[in-house]
């Protein structure tokens, strides 16, 4: 683990090495960190919880079709591109963390049977912030969802989008 010391420090960072550190936070959404940059002010940013703040603030701001843009990079759980080994680090280290990376064949095809209905649905991933949960909990969670209305569930994975920013920004900064 880093020392405290040899943490960035994100009021001090250039403009490229930002974006580059905190692109990914929103999956394969730098442009959030960019917007972000602009807005960092000396010391509000430098901690998980401010840094969240800043970029949650360009996120929420973002007109409807970003954050669709947002979700729609979102991989599906437990889907083609986890099994190809196509996920971001972030991605496959959450999803492992949750055992999505072990499911037997029948959860294999209960997963894959509701991101099909899920994405048939709404046009966009199941996300749920998985980091601290099994897959018990998940197939609930993705059960009761996918019964949501296109507005509800649109909220819904725009808050888990920012949780899961959160957690990843837990594990950058002090």
């Amino acid at each position: 683990m880093n020392e405290p010391s040899q943490r960035p420090v994100p009021s001090t960072m250039s403009r490229d090495a930002f974006v580059a550190r905190f692109g990914g936070v929103f999956e394969h959404s730098p442009w959030i960190a960019e917007r972000a940059c602009a807005r960092v002010a000396d010391g509000d940013c430098d901690s998980a919880e401010g840094m969240h703040r800043l970029l949650c603030s360009v996120f929420q701001t973002a007109s409807d079709a970003e954050k669709r843009g947002v979700l729609t990079a979102h991989p599906d759980l437990a889907g083609r591109l986890a099994l190809a080994g196509h996920l971001t680090g972030d991605s496959t280290k959450e999803q492992a963390s949750a055992g999505l990376n072990s499911l037997s064949e029948s959860e294999l095809q209960v997963f894959t049977e509701l991101n099909n209905r899920y994405t048939s649905k709404f046009h966009f991933p199941f996300i749920m912030a998985v980091k601290g949960r099994n897959k018990d909990e998940i197939l609930a969670a993705f059960k009761s969802r996918v019964e949501n209305d296109a507005e509800t569930e649109f909220t819904t994975a725009c808050g888990q989008v920012e949780r899961i920013a959160l957690l990843r920004l837990k594990d950058m900064l002090p």
